[in-house]
């Protein structure tokens, strides 16, 4: 069965260039590469855990090519914590769990901007614990997400 198709909804707020850039930016990194590859691995990392309308909803939000790379991954049927993330996004680039944290802070910084409110609490109200100080937001108990987005 397919899905109801969904409005269109506007373009992106910002082209791949300007997310590199302000990921760039956020993580300061000295070169465009190695903000591209920070936005690569985590986009990968988030889409193999998040599932349902949220996925398409953040998809839509982000430029076609961070789009793709969220949803060509299949999602997990483990889901991680914020720190399992962390740690698995670690292992999977080889580098420190600092690293993968500090790269993982900088991509959803910016994807956080462009998601908006509304939709990263539907979006945190999906994850497990931890998510939320990834996407730089308080951490707040998941019944207490739950609450606000329904």
């Amino acid at each position: 069965m397919y899905d109801q198709p969904r409005p269109n909804r506007a373009t992106p707020a910002m082209t791949f260039d300007q997310m590199l850039e302000r990921v760039r930016y956020e993580g300061a990194y000295p070169t465009r590469e190695r903000a591209e590859a920070a936005v690569r691995t985590v986009l990968a990392s988030l889409g193999r855990q998040l599932t349902g309308d949220e996925r398409v909803d953040l998809a839509q939000c982000l430029p076609v090519e961070a789009a793709l790379t969220l949803t060509a991954q299949i999602p997990d049927t483990q889901h991680l914590t914020g720190w399992g993330f962390v740690k698995d996004l670690a292992a999977r680039t080889g580098v420190s769990p600092a690293v993968a944290r500090w790269d993982t802070g900088a991509v959803l910084a910016v994807v956080t901007r462009l998601a908006g409110p509304d939709l990263l609490a539907r979006i945190l109200s999906r994850l497990p614990d931890g998510y939320a100080l990834l996407f730089g937001q308080a951490e707040l108990r998941q019944s207490q997400l739950r609450a606000a987005a329904a």
